[in-house]
């Protein structure tokens, strides 16, 4: 993948959209500082080799600071009048850069808007750039817990939806596209951008979208009864027995909320816990309180060793912090510039393990439990990325369905995310840079890797 810089905007309307903002949300929240402007155009994507190699990809000319959903709609429509190319920025924790405003133009910074409208039974709505901590946090004052939230719990509500796919609770529930949202109010790039209110299918086109149909400014997503939640920390002399954990466990019933598992080579890396052992292959779970005996008795009898049981509500936070990418990104940080990763999935990850790691010697796999077949990330020993690229197909053959994740473009419902893009969008203002070019060879359907779509 090759990045092209696209023009930035025309500073004369940087210059009047800038004039207006401040009007509208006061000088504070409204800025041109270079060094704002180049924390705002960045993601995570210093995670990505392949990415980060591409720098710089795209510089904001000012950066927005709206405090609510009806602020959101007041400067896209400002955006929309001055012509200004948009880019809708959470927490900034998205590792590929879908965040990145490759058109320059304005960064809405969603990350004030932090309210919780409302939690009801079975729902709560909060506006974009509430975190997700927040949310769960919420929730279980009145008894309830989400149905997902992401590994980083730090990344806002707008962000998990417009960027993200899924996390913690996703052997229930699948992707945060599966039902997950009840209803979102979005912006569409008009002139007199106003609040628009979407539920059910109409707000999945919106979902992992990153923004180019429109602004997620405030969402309802859905909850369920509070469980509780025992998380169990074991280990095993080798990834063979953490593996067949994986398969085991994720039929427990009442279902985990998550099942994690690494090698020792990605154990190694991680911040010192006397419940994950340096040397042996290590498995963190959070189970509903009913199940812990079965797990137990699991370990023990197929040489498992327990070495914790954790409650409270930072216990499963802490659990999570270390699944999907992050055992992938301590790798990465004790060893910059060695690894990089793609993303897996199926039952051969566990029945065919040998044959999956012969396809790329010396890569490492970090699994997880999921909605039909274990997914992972397997981080691989290659200077030269293609070589990876290339073992897909031989990993194919096998039954691991891959995705190359070092990539910002739309790559699920694609023409139904343009079709709606068409619509609300007609000049091409949100979020640019993020549609692979038409004589680019076609992304695999999301389902390659995410599994169907609801």
């Amino acid at each position: 993948m090759t990045a092209t810089l696209l023009p930035s905007a025309a500073p004369e309307a940087v210059h009047g959209l800038a004039l207006e903002l401040r009007e509208l949300l006061g000088p504070r929240r409204v800025t041109t500082e270079i060094r704002a402007r180049e924390k705002a155009s960045l993601d995570g994507s210093t995670m990505s080799p392949v990415i980060s190699a591409q720098y710089p990809l795209g510089l904001a000319d000012l950066v927005a600071f709206p405090a609510s959903a009806e602020e959101i709609a007041v400067v896209v429509a400002a955006a929309v009048r001055h012509g200004v190319p948009i880019t809708t920025r959470g927490k900034g924790t998205g590792n590929y850069g879908q965040a990145i405003p490759m058109q320059g133009g304005l960064v809405l910074d969603t990350t004030k808007a932090t309210a919780i409208v409302t939690v009801e039974d079975g729902l709560i709505t909060a506006e974009c750039g509430a975190r997700m901590i927040a949310l769960e946090t919420a929730a279980r004052e009145t008894g309830q817990q989400l149905w997902m939230y992401p590994s980083t719990l730090q990344s806002t509500v707008g962000g998990f939806l417009g960027g993200g796919s899924g996390g913690t609770g996703t052997i229930k529930y699948g992707s945060n596209w599966n039902g997950f949202v009840a209803a979102l109010d979005v912006v569409h790039a008009t002139p007199d951008a106003q609040l628009i209110h979407v539920e059910g299918a109409d707000s999945v086109p919106y979902v992992h979208s990153y923004g180019v149909g429109g602004v997620i400014a405030r969402a309802t997503v859905r909850l369920e009864p509070l469980q509780d939640w025992r998380c169990v920390y074991a280990s095993y002399p080798d990834f063979a027995g953490a593996l067949g954990a994986v398969r085991e466990l994720r039929k427990l019933d009442p279902l985990p909320r998550l099942v994690s598992a690494d090698p020792p080579a990605l154990v190694g890396p991680m911040p010192d816990d006397p419940a994950i052992p340096k040397g042996r292959a290590s498995v963190r779970t959070i189970l509903d309180a009913s199940t812990v005996d079965d797990a137990k008795a699991y370990f023990a009898s197929t040489g498992g060793v327990v070495h914790d049981e954790r409650t409270g509500p930072a216990a499963p936070m802490a659990v999570s912090m270390l699944s999907y990418n992050h055992g992938v990104w301590w790798l990465m940080q004790e060893n910059p510039g060695k690894w990089f990763h793609i993303e897996v999935a199926g039952e051969a990850l566990i029945d065919r393990i040998d044959e999956v790691q012969a396809v790329l010697p010396g890569a490492v796999l970090h699994i997880e439990a999921a909605h039909t077949v274990p997914i992972g990330m397997l981080a691989c020993q290659y200077e030269y990325p293609d070589q990876v690229f290339e073992g897909m197909d031989a990993l194919g053959e096998l039954g691991v369905g891959c995705h190359n994740p070092h990539q910002w473009f739309v790559d699920r419902d694609v023409e139904g995310v343009r079709a709606l893009a068409m619509r609300t969008d007609p000049s091409g203002l949100l979020n640019p840079g993020k549609w692979k070019a038409e004589d680019a060879p076609a992304a695999p359907p999301a389902s390659a890797f995410y599994g169907s779509e609801t």
